[in-house]
């Protein structure tokens, strides 16, 4: 429930992020990711539906720009 709320909290579901209308917005819609708990609720939505290495190798280079901030 808290990565629901997490997700509404940045205006964005991992759904939305990851399978917007134009494929063009995914990059984008990953790099205004600015929390581990919206990451990781894209990974776990990625994972579970489409499981897409391209965009599982955006979120984890994502993941470490967030951890080096």
């Amino acid at each position: 429930m808290s990565n629901v709320i997490d997700d509404e909290s940045n205006g964005l579901s991992p759904e939305q992020r990851l399978e917007p209308r134009n494929i063009r917005l995914i990059d984008p819609s990953i790099a205004t990711i600015d929390d581990m708990d919206t990451l990781r609720a894209c990974v776990a939505y990625e994972n579970t539906h489409q499981n897409r290495i391209q965009i599982l190798r955006r979120l984890k280079r994502r993941a470490e720009e967030i951890r080096a901030e």
